[in-house]
């Protein structure tokens, strides 16, 4: 079985890759014919060949060097046919979780984008299980065919008990603990509190303390160039949220790394053509910035990866090299695990991406394995993901836990003036607006009120047993043109939200989530127009990533018929009670800028 561990320890191998690299002892393999993607000089080195021993590089010699020491018959030989050999791509924040697939799952499409390393943030199972999701996480990502590092859920909830209730409770003590017992756990994951963090939260800064008396990396998630400076003074060190050029560049001038985000155009995550700005027009050195994925549905993973992110990179104004660099040799520094990832240098993992002139990935060597060639996975990597794969454990199957009484909708007030406060969006970002509308007529019903002020109903809905509450809401410029769509993936609690234009719909949706113990669905007229199953905590698919690829994809495509404007993973997001300016937790509308709940209807 390939993992992470199957490549010895550098103190272990040391002396005898001195003796391959003399020419004493033959390499396992060596790849010929290559012209070598230098992160280390940002240069391409031309007719060079890797020298591979027990998966690790023992040495870059000049090309047919091996032929000239060593018996040509008895050389484990590949013709790199003058392509680029690159490292592998490591991405410095993500969420496997977002892929709705196992960990062992996702090494497919990030095998096949040239991606050999990850550092996952498991918040989002965090959120449903507490330790012990965290800890499923951790044995799935040690029997995958990936490098994968933790960093530590930190916000957990994202924000207090007042204001949404969530699966897991994160504090300091449970994270020292997992900090002592995981050894891959090595930063704390994205501090997404910043309104606590900036107004000296206790817990929020217990944890951060936790880490740094550790020495370890803390990343971020903050908004807002007026927040920076304090923000940064906690001693985090690092934010994927760099939307802009100016706010990328006062992040950059405070110190902080900066993980530019690429994602599909048609969706939020695209925030790498504005921020790259800072780069390209206002002069900041690139050399702690970084790119990352952060979220990516299955059918996004294959088509626009680390890869991709790095391509446009290059398309945007970066040099070729140095654009891969970012997406390398910069977050293996940014971790400080540059000693064996990031670079082709002499004694580094043998993690090794052979490309096409426009960065295009043909094969991938995980630790001297090659486990894709030519954009298709090998039969060594395909028996490993048909029949090696972690199973979760029963529990992580049985977690939509729904009240036995929801009242789907509210009551129109007996008032003949009134206001709703309404949630706007505002495409394409992900931040939402508070829009006060003025309601004249107490004898109007809700669908005349929805179609003449554009609105859908919301509804989220506490799903993890604990109080059975539930909270009302409205969303402007949704467009769903019939039925109802629901989610039990409601960042960060990951509450049941359901939206809908009648509460028949919105019921029958969420009764599909609870039956399928977890899930995204689209239903009209009581029945389903389409849906993606996540029984493992109601966030994960158990099946193979094309399968899950293939389901989300027509999902989407079904989404887009129903007329939401919204994409379904922005969706998934109106919970999510830290980015601002206005959110829907079980708890109620939630005033993110000041933290506190307002009231649905003003008089």
């Amino acid at each position: 079985m390939i993992t992470r561990f199957n490549v010895p320890h550098l103190y272990k191998l040391n002396k005898k890759l001195v003796s391959v690299a003399s020419g004493k002892i033959m390499p396992d393999l060596v790849i010929y014919n290559g012209n070598i993607l230098s992160t280390y000089t940002d240069r391409i080195l031309k007719k060079k060949e890797i020298w591979i021993y027990k998966g690790r590089i023992a040495a870059i010699k000049d090309n047919l060097s091996a032929f000239k020491i060593f018996n040509k018959k008895d050389i484990n030989a590949y013709d790199a046919e003058f392509n680029l050999l690159a490292p592998g791509l490591i991405d410095p924040h993500m969420h496997i979780e977002s892929s709705m697939m196992t960990a062992c799952a996702y090494a497919e499409p990030a095998l096949l984008n040239g991606t050999t390393t990850i550092f996952c943030d498991s918040h989002e199972i965090a959120n449903v299980c507490d330790i012990k999701g965290i800890e499923w996480m951790l044995k799935d990502c040690r029997e995958a065919p990936l490098s994968i590092f933790l960093t530590l859920p930190s916000t957990i909830p994202a924000t207090n008990n007042k204001l949404e209730t969530a699966g897991g409770n994160i504090n300091a003590k449970k994270a020292s603990k997992l900090f002592n017992k995981w050894p891959e756990i090595i930063g704390l994951g994205e501090k997404m509190d910043f309104i606590s963090v900036i107004e000296g939260n206790s817990k929020s800064h217990s944890i951060i303390s936790e880490t740094l008396k550790r020495n370890l990396p803390i990343s971020g998630h903050v908004f807002g160039r007026e927040y920076v400076a304090a923000y940064a003074s906690s001693g985090i060190s690092d934010t994927h949220e760099a939307e802009e050029k100016y706010f990328t560049n006062d992040l950059l001038d405070a110190g902080l790394w900066i993980f530019l985000r690429g994602g599909n155009p048609d969706t939020p995550w695209n925030s790498l053509p504005e921020a790259i700005k800072a780069v390209t027009e206002l002069g900041a050195s690139p050399k702690r910035v970084c790119v990352c994925t952060d979220d990516r549905d299955a059918d996004d993973l294959f088509n626009f990866g680390l890869d991709w992110v790095v391509r446009q990179t290059n398309r945007l104004g970066i040099d070729k090299t140095l654009s891969w660099s970012m997406g390398s040799l910069h977050p293996a520094i940014r971790y400080k695990i540059d000693q064996d990832y990031g670079a082709l240098g002499h004694s580094r993992r043998a993690d090794v991406i052979m490309l096409d002139r426009n960065l295009s990935v043909l094969n991938t060597w995980l630790g001297g394995k090659l486990v894709v060639q030519n954009k298709k996975i090998t039969n060594l990597l395909e028996q490993q993901l048909s029949k090696k794969r972690y199973k979760y454990p029963k529990a992580a199957y049985k977690t939509i836990k729904l009240p036995k009484k929801i009242n789907y909708i509210p009551k129109v007030p007996n008032k003949n003036n009134f206001y709703i406060n309404a949630i706007k969006t505002e495409l394409p970002g992900i931040v939402t607006f508070r829009e006060k509308i003025k309601i004249s007529n107490k004898h109007l019903k809700w669908d005349k009120i929805l179609k003449t002020n554009n609105l859908c109903h919301l509804c989220v809905i506490e799903r993890h047993g604990i109080n059975g509450t539930f909270s009302h809401g409205f969303i402007k410029n949704f467009n769903l043109k019939s039925g109802a769509v629901a989610s039990s993936v409601g960042h960060d609690a990951h509450n049941v939200i359901v939206a809908g234009l009648n509460k028949d719909d919105m019921k029958f949706a969420v009764e599909i989530i609870s039956q399928d113990q977890g899930g995204i669905v689209i239903v009209n007229n009581g029945k389903v127009v389409s849906k993606v199953q996540l029984p493992i905590a109601g966030l994960i698919s158990d099946k193979r990533s094309s399968k899950v690829a293939s389901e989300n994809k027509k999902f989407k495509e079904k989404w887009k018929k129903s007329g939401c404007t919204l994409a379904y993973m922005g969706f998934n997001l109106l919970p999510l009670s830290v980015i601002p300016n206005i959110r829907l937790t079980n708890k109620g509308l939630v005033d993110v800028n000041n933290m506190k709940i307002l009231p649905l209807f003003e008089y």
